[in-house]
């Protein structure tokens, strides 16, 4: 059985920035300070939208003399498709547990709406 996890903001705010990109390719830096989110969270955040088909790398190829290589980032269509989807971030991880029934000789709760 496969456990479907919520997107966390982070994870969905580099999605969203992504998308707003198109096919361009971004610098993980340029995430972080556009996002206001620290590098310790950015990268591994990358690395696993990479691993699960949402998010395409390469190296960079055209760099600047004494500055070593960076890893660009882009959205494959998967990715982007995460982006379009009406509830992103708003799946739950589980189904809610099943109401318990009273306590005898207390007075039930009124539902929640």
């Amino acid at each position: 059985m496969t456990r479907t996890r919520r997107t966390s903001p982070q994870t969905a705010a580099v999605l969203k920035a992504l998308g707003a990109r198109g096919q361009a390719w971004s610098h993980g830096y340029d995430l972080c300070r556009e996002l206001g989110i620290k590098a310790g969270t950015v990268y591994p955040i990358l690395m696993r939208l990479a691993d699960r088909g949402q998010v395409e790398t390469q190296w960079e190829r055209d760099v600047p003399p004494g500055r070593p290589a960076r890893h660009l980032y882009r959205l494959t269509e998967q990715g982007a498709a995460a982006v379009r989807a009406p509830a992103a971030g708003t799946t739950p991880s589980r189904a809610p547990a099943p109401a318990r029934p009273p306590v005898p000789g207390t007075r039930p709760r009124p539902a929640l709406t």
